[in-house]
């Protein structure tokens, strides 16, 4: 009887040590599997959400916050941009470089990514944009609370301002 207990005992943990190997096994590559596949998708998500900064993103439907409603663009009016060429040396320089990044984003090449109206009421009324519009208050956190200033400008102004923008 003991040798017969003895049997069973050691078939028994012989299967439960089997069983239990088995399941290790099957669980461990189910994980690395498990472990593989959440790799992939943290690749793929990564891929899928890259964050475009605001001054780069493209935004053609936003018109702004402001008293511009409609522009309407021809062909470059180079009197009207060689003056906004010295309305913006004389009140932008101090914080925007025509080319590249500086205290504010470049105007080069805003108009691929903002309408002509978005532009004018920037200029025109910088507050009001921070305070109303969800893409200038993002700007603001990309150039790190340094908000543009309202430098009082006329329509006119304005629109030769963005008259030279076209040229750059």
């Amino acid at each position: 009887m003991k040798t017969r207990t003895l049997t069973y005992l050691l078939i028994l943990s012989s299967l439960s040590l089997l069983s239990c190997n088995g399941k290790t096994d099957k669980t461990q590559s189910t994980q690395s599997v498990t472990t593989n596949e959440r790799k992939v998708e943290t690749s793929e998500k990564t891929k899928a959400t890259k964050v475009v900064p605001p001054s780069e993103r493209i935004d053609l439907k936003n018109k702004g916050v402001g008293p511009i409603k409609e522009v309407v663009l021809g062909e470059i009016d180079q009197n009207l941009a060689s003056k906004g060429q010295e309305i913006f040396k004389n009140m932008c320089m101090a914080c925007h470089k025509p080319t590249k990044k500086f205290i504010g984003p470049a105007p080069k090449g805003i108009l691929e990514r903002r309408t002509p109206e978005w532009v004018m009421n920037m200029i025109l009324d910088p507050e009001q944009m921070i305070e109303k519009d969800p893409l200038a208050k993002e700007l603001l956190k990309e150039f790190n609370g340094a908000p543009m200033a309202n430098q009082n400008l006329t329509q006119e102004e304005a629109r030769a301002v963005l008259e030279y923008f076209r040229t750059l």
